[in-house]
């Protein structure tokens, strides 16, 4: 099964490049994030032209997240929309689904804007129920994939200057403690399974010219339970849509996963 996730950045803005992506590389599954749109708005018949099928957790202006899987592929089941326990107007940052027998997670973790802030605070707190969701919900056994924009930068090897970055958004202390909580669940990155090397980014600052001055951060990710992760074969960062015209600042990224 071939797996990936994006934040696109607007689902309606994006969505020539989305089709674009689906038709070269043939996921058979691909999670967006930051759809800007709620549920209705989202632009399903030009992703049905194509072969893909959409379930959808829209939001108005901003969030969103929701899968595109192909229409000859399995079909999702025991779909989630958010946690639990949230309310009916609790930002729409994750769905969940089964996609035969492999459980996927995509998630849109919130940004927190600046270190210390009540955003930041949000962020920290989403992420602990994050956790907490997962202990309740699966077991480290089952076949699990968590994906998304995680918004955190988990090593030095991961953004393209440590020391001026370090305690910055995206990049300080406390998320990237939360972010190993999460990992410890029993998650395996699959992207640092088959590439050790820094210098590997799946989103560039609109601002400044960041991404054609390389300067990146690795916030996108794919991790796996022990099972899928044994049984993941690839996984790329594919850089080529952030060149297109108008692009999402952030990259798709790719995994095999050969249950």
């Amino acid at each position: 099964m071939k797996i990936a996730t994006w934040n696109v950045n607007s689902v309606r803005s994006r969505a020539d490049h989305i089709r674009a992506f689906l038709e070269d590389q043939a996921p058979d599954v691909l999670a967006l994030q930051e759809l800007k749109a709620v549920t209705d708005q989202v632009p399903v018949a030009a992703f049905a032209e194509v072969g893909y099928q959409a379930t959808v957790f829209g939001q108005k202006t901003y969030n969103g997240v929701a899968f595109l899987h192909r229409e000859d592929g399995p079909e999702p089941t025991e779909i989630q929309r958010g946690f639990p326990d949230d309310g009916e107007d609790a930002p729409a940052r994750l769905i969940s689904a089964c996609f035969g027998g492999l459980r996927l997670v995509n998630i849109y973790l919130p940004n927190g804007s600046e270190v210390g802030s009540d955003k930041y605070n949000y962020k920290l707190d989403w992420m602990a129920r994050l956790r907490e969701w997962l202990d309740e919900a699966f077991a480290p056994s089952e076949p699990v994939v968590l994906v998304g924009d995680f918004n955190v930068a988990p090593e030095d090897r991961d953004v393209y200057d440590p020391e001026a970055l370090r305690d910055r958004i995206l990049f300080s202390q406390p998320e990237k403690q939360a972010m190993e909580r999460i990992r410890g669940w029993g998650f395996s990155d699959c992207f640092r399974k088959h590439h050790d090397e820094a210098g590997h980014y799946s989103w560039w600052d609109y601002r400044m010219n960041q991404f054609r001055r390389g300067n990146g951060l690795r916030i996108d990710h794919i991790w796996a339970s022990p099972a899928a992760a044994e049984a993941c074969t690839a996984c790329d960062i594919l850089v080529d849509p952030r060149r297109w015209e108008r692009p999402s600042d952030h990259a798709p990224v790719m995994a095999e996963i050969e249950l």
